[in-house]
């Protein structure tokens, strides 16, 4: 069972609440604490209400009006709450595609993810929202195998649901001699596999492919494999296999391993908050000893660390 950790606020007023965020923005300075406690503790849908009722109201637009009063870090949380889910994977996107370096790992972390649903949202916010359409952008900022299986994900063709045992046998040994033979026929095969089965059949196939090799499949790709390709083909892998235990890692290299990659951090406790950011938590203190929060709370500081641990939540024992 996954759970987020934000959930619809009881007793919500929205014109209460956009009353309040007006003041706090109004202010000589900024009253932050304010905007920490009514964003956090608001789901997705009731954020949207309060910006349609400070419009309403005010005739601004709140977006607009946390961005002038705020800066860095605490800014981009402040108004990444802001944005609906697709709206928000397909800004992340677009900055990832359009920055002046691409952000492979970004596009990794969204496209190897989500949903067929979840992508069809997100390529029409992207297109709405930028007028570009997301697999030209693709196509135009990315290359190779690690382009070609980006642009298979972004289709949002997997098969859901659907299992069938007497080809698993078969997608394995696809699997294992696209990992001997290496060549570009071998994988587009490899990603096609990977990009197109149902979660339930990859299940089955990773099953096989341990029987056929003897090697659990992350270690043949990483073996065969490198450079970002590698790393998307892994990811999927992970997301196949248990998405908050991919998501705790990504948390864990960013926090440890980029001496706390801020953008990596937003953008995964933002886009998980009401999906599975409690079972992240779980599986990130299992796996590293030490909670989430209490690791974004050595990192952080500041309203930038409150708004984060604000939107992880945590007992007692996290601190």
């Amino acid at each position: 069972q996954t759970q987020g950790t934000i959930f619809p606020a009881p007793n919500f007023n929205p014109i209460t609440d956009a009353q309040l965020l007006r003041g706090a923005l109004q202010g000589i300075s900024c009253e932050k604490d304010v905007l920490i406690d009514i964003l956090t503790q608001r789901c997705n849908s009731q954020r949207l209400m309060i910006a349609e009722a400070y419009r309403d109201m005010y005739g601004r637009d709140l977006i607009t009006d946390l961005k002038e009063n705020l800066s860095h870090h605490f800014k981009e949380v402040m108004v990444g709450l802001m944005y609906p889910p697709a709206s928000y994977d397909a800004h992340e996107l677009w900055h990832a595609l359009k920055g002046v370096d691409t952000e492979e790992k970004c596009l990794i972390d969204i496209l190897a993810s989500r949903s067929n649903m979840e992508i069809f949202q997100m390529k029409e916010a992207y297109l709405m929202q930028y007028n570009n359409d997301l697999q030209q952008d693709i196509d135009s900022e990315t290359s190779g195998h690690f382009r070609d299986t980006l642009m298979n994900l972004a289709q949002g063709t997997r098969m859901e649901g659907y299992a069938d045992p007497s080809t698993a046998a078969q997608d394995a040994m696809i699997l294992w001699e696209a990992c001997q033979q290496k060549t570009g026929e071998h994988k587009n095969m490899l990603q096609m596999i990977l990009c197109n089965r149902s979660y339930q059949q990859l299940w089955m196939v990773f099953q096989e492919f341990q029987n056929i090799s003897g090697q659990d499949i992350v270690d043949a790709i990483n073996e065969c494999y490198d450079g970002y390709f590698q790393e998307l083909l892994v990811a999927i892998v992970l997301c196949v296999r248990d998405k908050p235990s991919y998501f705790a890692y990504r948390l864990y290299n960013a926090i440890h391993d980029f001496g706390f990659h801020n953008k990596t951090v937003i953008r995964i406790l933002i886009a998980r908050s009401e999906i599975d950011l409690m079972n992240i938590r779980q599986r990130y203190k299992e796996r590293y000893g030490k909670s989430l929060f209490h690791d974004i709370k050595h990192f952080a500081s500041g309203h930038y660390e409150s708004a984060l641990l604000a939107i992880c939540a945590g007992d007692a024992e996290d601190y």
